[in-house]
């Protein structure tokens, strides 16, 4: 039995970027997925975690995966759709909304759940996959960003996160070859740093040193196809059923190239080696452009000038500007508004510039960028540890960010209260 099913990750809905919302963006991709799910028509939706950008999402963007989710089963009734809790994600919140999910057909998990023996709720993490007559034609194996908390310390098994993990992995697909029959595919969707994995500056860390990047051998041959999100450029892992599917839309400059797309993926268990799978790429229209200028401040300005005019109304819909000049001289006390007014008007917005001198051997420090963006918890600590004199320490900057996971982690109990 053939199943078909799409592939995305890492929405991140909510975002703001240097404090300009994303909302339309978003919108406009949700928008071109219907389409996509009402023309192809897929037994199931697989979102490999990070829907929402923060653990406690604004109401507008919560609104706005709880209408797709309403658009979609309008158009595919039998399409399920799979979730699963990124880093970015609150796992309680996600799962407290399971009645809601399930007049859509759809199912979201957002932790590891442990029975009372301490043992794994398989259950909750094996999720069976319907055709249009209900009849299995594949398991999704569902692993939710792993924090270390929700999985260590249970039994001999899960002393530490890696032997934690393995077990996980490990008890999971025991229990998956055990259900599925001959003509059922095995799909394993997780939200994680696989080794090998290209990332751009726009993902949160959660490695240190690459010690937390996990190994594709933890994926059993049986395993038909690996889902995978975290990482935004959609990308290989070693082999072609491996893959991440990439953000939707660029979150950072370092994306400007990326081709952000949907996988659309048929499998037929039944079939051997290449011949089992059929892979298409989705891609997505980017609604809003981004534009990275750099070079000596003379030829910025000519290249501001050079950019496409006409007005755009309305401002979320504005494209995005980031200039890096160099220069050896300090600059004018003005040059931000030059820079505005050598735009041409009312269709971009000037997020982002720094300067760069152009003697390579003046101090690094020499360097300013002017960013309107909030920075995260981690560059902050590493800010003001190097204000301090210290040089960066990996093992202390490792713990620092256990601290920001244990406290993500007591706002997601306080929620579950």
């Amino acid at each position: 039995m053939t199943v078909r099913f799409f592939h995305t990750s890492d929405w991140h809905l909510g975002q703001f970027f240097y404090n300009h919302s994303r909302q339309f963006e978003h919108e406009q991709f949700l928008s071109w997925l219907i389409q996509q799910i009402k023309e192809k028509q897929p037994h199931a939706l697989l979102i490999a975690g990070d829907i929402f950008d923060v653990i406690n999402p604004a109401s507008a963007a919560q609104k706005q995966l709880y209408q797709f989710l309403a658009d979609a089963h309008d158009v595919a009734p039998h399409m399920q759709t799979l979730m699963i809790a990124g880093n970015h994600d609150s796992g309680y919140r996600i799962e407290q909304v399971e009645p809601l999910l399930e007049k859509y057909n759809a199912k979201a998990v957002g932790v590891i759940a442990w029975n009372e023996d301490k043992s794994l709720n398989l259950d909750r993490l094996l999720q069976p996959i319907y055709d249009e007559h209900k009849k299995i034609v594949a398991w999704c194996l569902t692993l939710p960003f792993l924090r270390p908390a929700e999985i260590t310390g249970f039994n001999d098994q899960t002393t530490n996160s890696q032997s934690a993990i393995a077990y996980l992995h490990q008890q999971l697909i025991s229990a998956a070859k055990q259900r599925k029959s001959d003509d059922q595919a095995l799909i394993l969707m997780s939200h994680a740093h696989m080794q090998g994995g290209e990332t751009s500056d726009s993902e949160r860390p959660i490695i240190i040193g690459n010690e937390e990047a996990l190994s594709t051998s933890l994926f059993d041959d049986v395993i038909d196809y690996v889902a995978l999100g975290h990482l935004h450029k959609p990308q290989k892992v070693g082999q072609a059923h491996i893959r991440y599917s990439g953000s939707p839309i660029p979150l950072s400059f370092s994306e400007i190239n990326y081709k952000h797309q949907v996988v659309d993926i048929e499998i037929d268990p039944t079939k051997h080696n290449e011949e089992r799978f059929k892979f298409d790429v989705l891609e997505i229209p980017r609604a809003v452009q981004l534009h990275k200028i750099s070079d000596e401040l003379n030829i910025v300005f000519e290249k501001l000038a050079a950019l496409s005019s006409g007005e755009i109304e309305s401002i979320d819909q504005r494209e995005y500007v980031d200039i890096e000049y160099h220069t050896d001289t300090p600059p004018q006390p003005n040059l931000r508004q030059q820079f505005e007014d050598a735009l041409p008007p009312n269709r971009y917005r000037l997020v982002r510039i720094s300067r760069q001198y152009k003697n390579k051997n003046n101090d690094a420090d020499n360097n300013q960028v002017v960013n309107l963006e909030p920075p995260t918890p981690e560059k902050l600590f590493q800010q003001i540890w190097e204000k301090q004199g210290y040089s960066a320490d990996e093992s202390v900057l490792k713990d620092f960010l256990s601290l920001v996971d244990e406290a993500q982690k007591s706002l997601e109990d306080e929620h579950k209260v």
